[in-house]
């Protein structure tokens, strides 16, 4: 315990204070943690001195709380460390693997395939007659004559069918429309 005769806590505070702070400081590396830390070690003194031996050494009793408070600052940002690390091995593993498989597309192959799938879905979907005009049309290269006369309708029946499956796959390949329009071309080639 401080000795009353000897001093006072505010002397004691008042030279051991800056000492303190030092010895924290040096090991939290921020002086506003470190005079948080001292000033909650002199109220724990102050809060436990009843308690105490009257022959304690409040030096050493207020030394030991920095230095606890001091070892819990450092093993908590230790261990923000360790998750801040483990978090960015896992965002440098997202991240190599979106490169990777970016690295990896082809995106003519896939707008390709995509574009098949959808002009397959659409043409599965038109009446038999309509598809059956628009592949002798596009795939066969038959005029529309030909074809008027095969399912004995007029030209312009055919040109009608033909519209037809253009205009749904017109509506489902809207967002594809530049790619369908090159696609229809390969076909046709």
């Amino acid at each position: 315990m401080l000795d009353s005769v000897n001093m006072t806590f505010d002397k004691f505070f008042t030279i051991y204070y800056p000492h303190f702070v030092r010895f924290a400081k040096s090991y939290v590396r921020d002086i506003g943690i470190a005079e948080d830390f001292t000033t909650e070690a002199f109220m724990a003194y102050w809060d436990n001195r009843a308690n105490l031996a009257p022959d304690s050494n409040v030096e050493a009793y207020i030394l030991t709380v920095i230095k606890n408070k001091c070892l819990n600052h450092l093993k908590q940002v230790e261990r923000r460390s360790e998750i801040l690390t483990d978090i960015g091995d896992c965002a440098r593993w997202e991240l190599d693997f979106r490169v990777n498989s970016l690295e990896a597309c082809d995106p003519k192959e896939i707008f390709s395939a995509e574009i098949q799938k959808i002009v397959k879905n659409t043409m599965s979907k038109m009446p038999r007659r309509t598809l059956e005009i628009f592949l002798l049309s596009r795939h066969k290269n038959m005029p529309y004559k030909e074809i008027a006369e095969k399912f004995d309708i007029t030209p312009k029946g055919v040109e009608f069918h033909i519209s037809k499956a253009l205009s749904l796959l017109r509506l489902n390949l809207k967002d594809y429309l530049s790619l369908w329009i090159a696609f229809f071309f390969m076909l046709n080639k």
